[in-house]
């Protein structure tokens, strides 16, 4: 069973950033992010591949977000700048091994794993 432990929300003020950390236990994942706020359905905001060469960005946050991973700590880190108010939600990190060393997954039914979530609220 793989358990994932996130930490980094919290509240900030529109312009301002946040870091967000998912650590997993074991090794070799597909790693991403997605978020979900009131109302809506959970959306891809990230994903980065086993051996973090490759990453993927929503639209939303393209330039304002960067996806990055720390292998010997297992543990996968979304740095937000530029944070918009619509940027507030429940952000999940979630990881999968069953794709190929280069693959970032972008859909939310190619994860198996799943963090419990942390708020992020960004105030105007």
């Amino acid at each position: 069973q793989v358990q994932l432990v996130e930490s980094g929300g919290g509240l900030v003020q529109a312009g301002g950033s946040l870091r967000l950390s998912c650590a997993a236990s074991g090794r070799g994942y597909a790693m991403g992010w997605f978020r979900q706020a009131p109302g809506k359905e959970r959306e891809f905001v990230a994903g980065i591949s086993w051996t973090g060469g490759n990453t993927n960005y929503a639209d939303s946050v393209k330039g304002r977000f960067i996806i990055s991973r720390d292998n010997a700590k297992n543990t996968v880190y979304l740095q937000m700048n530029s944070l918009k108010p619509e940027d507030t939600a429940v952000y999940y990190c979630a990881v999968d091994f069953r794709y190929g060393p280069r693959t970032v997954v972008t859909t939310s039914s190619g994860y198996a794993y799943w963090g419990q979530g942390t708020q992020v609220t960004v105030s105007s």
